[in-house]
């Protein structure tokens, strides 16, 4: 197996299930030393002790990212333990509440989601720019969604506008380091298999049937794995002239 990330350190938020999980693992196996981030600590202990069982390194933080001083927290620790980083995922996320038009959400809800998913990649960004400044620069992935660049009517606003958010968040934030060693893409994953996208494929069978048949030309769910190997790839020096770059991970379904 190539170990692209040797040597490397690599920070992965929301890396307890999911996405988050896979890419964290596979960071590990291909060298990196990874900071797996989340706010349960179970799931992110077991997590390490998947890297460590294939060879790797890794530890558990804590971490909220609604919280400045948590996300502070999570790089001061990373820096202390592993004295640089090189890689960031940002990646946690929630989905909010759906199946609602615009007017009909709870100011609550519309909070909740876009502290967590645009606030929150913001705030991590913010900690892990200053750290990779120090070490000559580093490679940035942020979550986007394939509802980050499209509209949907499946009720859910808050997370579509946050998601949106997050692209331009990446397109800025790539433009001011691009000339200072760090590069900052986003990952837009279609329909993949998650704790967060799993209960509805199971609540609403009939839906997802029609998606996967009329709106993805590979006639399936994406797996958490092939998200991880994208955020790798424009984590690794072989996208080296990519940055500003959102990568659409959701076979076909964007191209129609």
């Amino acid at each position: 197996m190539q170990q692209r990330f040797r040597g490397k350190v690599a920070l992965v938020t929301g890396a307890t299930s999911g996405i988050g999980r896979e890419t964290a693992l596979c960071f590990g196996r291909e060298g990196a030393r990874v900071v797996v981030a989340g706010r349960r600590e179970a799931q992110g202990r077991e997590v390490v002790s998947a890297i460590e069982s294939a060879g790797g390194e890794a530890v558990f933080v804590p971490t909220d990212v609604t919280d400045e001083a948590s996300i502070a927290r999570m790089v001061s620790f990373t820096l202390e333990r592993f004295g640089r980083l090189d890689c960031a995922f940002n990646n946690a996320g929630i989905s909010g509440e759906a199946f609602k038009p615009t007017a009909e959400h709870r100011l609550e809800n519309w909070d909740a989601v876009i502290a967590t998913n645009l606030t929150g990649v913001w705030l991590c960004m913010k900690y892990e720019i200053p750290a990779m400044l120090t070490f000559g620069g580093g490679a940035i992935v942020n979550n986007s969604s394939g509802y980050g660049l499209v509209g949907t009517a499946i009720g859910n606003v808050p997370y579509v506008a946050a998601k949106h958010g997050v692209i331009g968040l990446t397109k800025s934030a790539a433009i001011e380091y691009a000339g200072q060693g760090i590069r900052v893409n986003a990952v837009c994953p279609g329909w993949t298999h998650s704790e967060m996208v799993d209960p509805a494929l199971a609540a609403l069978p009939d839906v997802f049937d029609s998606i996967v048949t009329n709106e993805i030309p590979m006639r399936r769910i994406g797996d958490a794995v092939e998200i991880a190997r994208s955020v790798l790839w424009l984590c690794s020096d072989e996208s080296s002239y990519v940055t500003g770059h959102s990568l659409v991970v959701d076979g076909g379904q964007r191209a129609r």
